[in-house]
């Protein structure tokens, strides 16, 4: 599967092409056209998923990988890309370019070597993992392929773990609006912007739930208003979150925030709230069939790079499937830094280990 010369050449060129959340249409473009290229045959949905299918996926048992498409980054001209030799400098190529990329190689081996699954699978370059996508892409193969879909692996993050617990997350954009005036004449009215930095403080204040070893954060993440230095503010704005790896635990911090904004409200202040992302938690997932897809994928990525994996909480494409109680589990393909950061790098040794994690993971669910 691995080739390297003609590997990095594909890598630079998908890394270099910009893909916000919602905006991956470039990059669904020119996969489609490498993949046709190849004798891979491959289609894009209503969600800009690049979607391939081996064997029969009109029937029950369906496995599914993902490599996601889309990046954190705005940029709409292509994205910055160097190669040193030891590192690949690129934002957004850990997270997650170079998981796409060797998710399209392991298509083309499997073509190139006529290798037909005992089961269906499909092989996604998914759309809208990151921030405010709200796992779009995935909620849509999971829509498509109702009642199919065995289990699910997305590749996502470094080889020395693998996801086994989702951290659902709930989000919201806060609106207070006061009447405002000039800072001078109107001294004393309601400023929109001390309201909302009294209710930052009321939600840094909240004490995280605890249930077993589980792990709860929150995170006020932008706030904006005003209009100058001399008047005080009509309107102010933030955007909160709240993240748990325990169901519970997101539900009493959700009835913890409606408390704050329900005292506001009953005390007469203009405070609106929209919900701008929900990211579930598992739900009815068999145990068992769980931790044996785990420790399989676990296993496969030891005994690949012979350095220990552990498991870990995280949120990712796996949150939707495991909220609908099918299996599914995270792993990634090399060693790098700086993810959501422009300065993310990949170690570029760690590059044909990451390609043989993903030939083998695809393999061993083909039944080869």
């Amino acid at each position: 599967m691995y080739c390297e010369k003609e590997f990095y050449e594909l890598l630079e060129k998908v890394a270099k092409i910009p893909a916000p959340s919602h905006e991956e249409d470039l990059r669904v473009e020119f996969c489609l056209s490498w993949l046709s290229e190849n004798g891979v045959y491959a289609y894009a949905d209503s969600a800009k998923n690049v979607v391939i299918p081996f064997g029969d996926v009109k029937k029950e048992g369906i496995t599914v990988f993902l490599g996601h498409t889309d990046v954190v980054f705005p940029d709409k001209t292509p994205l910055p890309y160097v190669d040193d030799g030891e590192k690949i400098h690129n934002p957004g190529i850990g997270d997650n370019t170079v998981h796409a990329v060797m998710l399209m190689f392991a298509a083309r081996y499997l073509v190139r070597n006529n290798i037909t699954p005992k089961n269906g699978m499909l092989l996604v370059l998914n759309s809208c993992e990151e921030g405010l996508g709200n796992l779009k892409g995935i909620k849509q193969i999971m829509a498509d392929f109702k009642g199919k879909v065995s289990c699910v692996i997305s590749f996502d993050g470094q080889y020395k773990s693998v996801v086994k617990r989702v951290v659902g997350s709930e989000r919201y954009r806060i609106t207070i609006r006061t009447e405002g005036g000039h800072s001078f004449g109107a001294f004393g009215n309601t400023n929109a912007i001390e309201r909302a930095a009294d209710l930052i403080c009321e939600l840094y204040g909240i004490e995280v739930p605890k249930i077993g070893d589980s792990k709860t954060t929150y995170n006020v993440g932008g706030i904006s208003g005003g209009t100058s230095v001399n008047t005080i503010a009509q309107s102010a704005e933030l955007l909160y979150e709240y993240r748990s790896d325990e169901v519970k635990c997101v539900d009493i911090m959700r009835e913890k925030f409606n408390e704050l904004i329900n005292k506001r409200k009953a005390a007469g202040l203009d405070i609106e709230v929209e919900v701008i992302g929900i990211r579930p938690c598992a739900a009815g997932v068999d145990e068992a069939e769980l931790s044996g897809l785990a420790e399989k994928c676990r296993k496969i990525c030891e005994d690949v790079t012979n350095i220990p994996c552990a498991y870990r909480s995280s949120s990712t494409d796996s949150n939707i499937p495991l909220s609908m109680g099918i299996p599914s589990v995270t792993l990634g393909g090399y060693l790098g830094g700086g993810a959501h950061t422009r300065e993310e790098w990949v170690l570029k040794e760690s590059i044909p280990l990451g390609c043989e994690i993903v030939r083998r993971t695809v393999l061993e669910f083909a039944g080869v």
